[in-house]
Parts: structure tokens; C-alpha cells; sequence
């Protein structure tokens, strides 16, 4: 069983904001490539920033990804509780015999520290984060599936992923996954339905119900 971890597991930027982490990533860029750094001003988005650093400069790329690794340990740090029903949905998981792993765009590092600080690694087999230096094998690309499966010594094809954006729904199909969407926002619902997710929840707490 595959879980996102931004949305079902943890709100990661709740305590500090996205918008402020992109602007500092785009500032960075600015001071190398004044170009780049006007064009990452149009995004909010650190994950995009990201993408479009390592394509205009691979070496300022890998400066950049440190600053956001750093940015999200900290932010985990005070993003509060996990989400809702999350670690219901995990002990269900792992009670009922599913081996468990996270597959995130976010740091492993930041992963694994918020899963201890909530003692949530007790349930978790394995951790695939953002791959190191290729952010294009981020989600939609289905590598982190892949990866998961292989660490879980499963079928991409017997894995269950849920997630809470539309690249989880595509990776989960393109890794041959089953995708439940968590739609946590206003017409995900629909973007989900419309995208071809075998199921959508609105509360975590659906994960755990249906296992009972």
C-alpha cells in the first residue's frame, strides 16, 4: 500500500507557507541567473522552481534542492498533527497485513522526520522521496512506484496508491498502481473522476473503514 505524503499524511507547508519557500528558492536562483530568476517569480510552487532550476542550470539545480530539502525538514518541524485519519489509516494498513511505503516529491529526509517526530515510522516499510538530482522522475513519473514495489518485493500492479493531486492519480496509471484520490479541496472530486481513479475519498478515515 502506497501513500502520498503531502495531503493524506501531512499538511507539509502549513506552518511554513509554500508561496515563502518558493520566493527564497527563486531569490537564490536570482543571484546566479537573474533570467531564471524573474521566470521562477510566476510560480509558487517550490517543486516547480525546482524543475525549472535544474533545467536551465543543473549545477544551480543542486544548490537549490539542498535549500529546499533544508526548507522542508523545517517545515514539517511545524506543520502540526498529521492529517485526520491518517495514522488510523496506516495501523489499518499494517494490521491487516499490507506492507506499507510513502512515495513522495518531497525529501526522504523530510519524510522520515516527520514520521518519527509522530511515530508514524513504526508503520512504514520503506521511504521513496523526491530522486536526488532528478527532479524529473518526480511524480507523474511513476519511478517512485516502481522503486516502492521493488523495495516491497511486490507487483507495481498489486499496489494501491493514494494521493491528493492528479500527478498521484497519472503516476499510479502509468505505473499499472490502482489510484485512490484524496480529495481534500473543493472539485477534486470531480478532477479525480474525470482522471480515471478507481476510487475517491474525501477523509482518510474512509482508508481504515474500508479494511475493517
Amino acid at each position: 500500500m502506497l501513500f502520498d505524503f503531502d495531503g493524506p499524511l501531512c499538511d507539509v507547508f502549513a506552518g511554513l507557507p509554500a508561496p515563502r519557500v518558493a520566493s527564497d528558492l527563486a531569490r537564490q536562483a536570482a543571484s546566479r541567473d537573474p533570467e531564471l530568476g524573474a521566470k521562477l517569480t510566476e510560480t509558487d510552487d517550490p517543486l516547480e522552481v525546482l524543475r525549472l532550476t535544474f533545467e536551465a542550470d543543473q549545477r544551480l539545480g543542486l544548490q537549490v534542492e539542498q535549500t529546499l530539502t533544508d526548507a522542508e525538514v523545517e517545515a514539517v518541524a511545524v506543520a502540526g498533527d498529521p492529517t485526520a485519519g491518517a495514522e488510523s489509516a496506516l495501523e489499518a494498513a499494517k494490521a491487516t497485513g499490507r506492507r506499507i511505503a510513502v512515495v513522495s516529491n518531497n525529501s526522504a529526509e523530510c519524510v522520515r522526520s516527520f514520521l518519527a517526530r509522530h511515530s508514524l515510522d513504526m508503520y512504514v516499510c520503506e521511504v521513496i522521496g523526491r530522486p536526488v538530482n532528478r527532479p524529473d522522475l518526480m511524480k507523474p513519473h511513476p519511478h517512485s512506484l516502481f522503486r516502492a514495489a521493488e523495495l516491497l518485493q511486490v507487483d507495481p500492479s498489486d499496489c494501491v496508491l493514494i494521493g491528493d493531486s492528479l500527478t498521484d492519480i497519472q503516476a499510479a496509471h502509468l505505473a499499472g498502481s490502482t489510484a485512490i484520490g484524496y480529495a481534500n479541496k473543493p472539485r477534486k472530486r470531480e478532477a479525480f473522476a474525470e482522471a480515471g481513479a478507481e476510487a475517491v475519498i474525501e477523509h482518510m478515515e474512509a482508508i481504515s473503514a474500508a479494511m475493517r
